[in-house]
């Protein structure tokens, strides 16, 4: 399989080292509580299928998911604020899936926050199905916040 993909415009292609800075301010100013520099570092050390989206040669997006035993499980889906709403965050998961179903995998599964309406939408609108709920997955300004499990057969 190819390392890059492209549309018009934009590009998928594997994550590096060199990424990472911008990697880190996007997920900084997108989430309340971001992943950490070495969370990304681990990910690329083991492996994991880690993707960034770039338009103009410029990161927009980046999806992370790991993959076994006919299973992917997105860990990380997060586009640029400015690019949000117009569809980025739809095309990149459709990249991730189209990864996911090459690998031979047969069910896609992550965990979404319940506050989180935009991503619940996507996910619900793109087949997903909630399966379940992990009790005080997430870190929150005053305690823990549960997830809320989705699946999609693939």
């Amino acid at each position: 399989m190819s390392a890059a993909f492209e549309y018009p415009s934009e590009t998928y292609r594997l994550m590096t080292e060199h990424d990472l800075p911008v990697i880190l301010d996007m997920e900084q100013r997108s989430y309340e509580f971001p992943w950490t520099e070495g969370i990304f570092h681990d990910c690329l050390r083991f492996g994991y299928s880690s993707w960034v989206l770039e338009m103009d040669r410029k990161i927009i997006g980046y999806g992370i998911m790991s993959l076994a035993v006919q299973e992917c499980h997105i860990l990380n889906l997060c586009v640029d604020s400015e690019h949000q709403g117009r569809g980025v965050g739809r095309r990149l998961l459709d990249q991730l899936l189209t990864i996911a179903r090459a690998r031979k995998t047969d069910t896609a599964f992550l965990e979404v926050r319940p506050t989180n309406v935009q991503a619940l939408s996507l996910y619900f609108s793109e087949g997903f199905e909630e399966i379940g709920t992990r009790r005080n997955y997430y870190p929150a300004l005053f305690g823990r916040e549960d997830a809320v499990i989705l699946a999609k057969a693939l």
